[in-house]
């Protein structure tokens, strides 16, 4: 019993929160200048949503693929001594064929080059 007055007291704290902070984050001014970009105290030339380089991103993702996969070999150098030296190796030699398999395939794929 005690449990459940516990959770019901979370979740009514948790409601009333949310609650008063979306009536206090409630923008009432309706002016277009504050509503439109702003660009140095002049009007915008351009428009605010420009469509940025679809190579930028697919290079930004390659390398956060390849820098979580560096961060799941350091513990390798730590276990070095901790387990036998054919199973570290194994495990190493491994892992490092998929990257370079994953690496081979992008470079075939086209996706490293920046420009045509």
């Amino acid at each position: 019993m005690t449990m459940m007055i516990i959770i019901f007291f979370t979740l009514a704290l948790a409601s009333i929160v949310m609650i008063i902070s979306s009536i206090l984050a409630k923008k009432t001014i309706l002016d277009r200048e504050k509503n439109s970009p702003f660009e140095c105290g002049f009007d915008p030339k351009g428009s605010a949503r420009l469509p940025f380089s679809l190579r930028f991103f697919l290079i930004a993702v390659i390398f956060l693929i390849f820098d979580v996969e560096i961060t799941l070999l350091l513990p390798l150098v730590p276990i070095l001594y901790l387990t036998p030296l054919f199973s570290w190796l194994c495990t190493g030699i491994f892992f490092l064929i998929i990257l370079l398999l994953g690496l081979y395939h992008e470079w075939n794929q086209g996706a490293l080059e920046w420009a045509d």
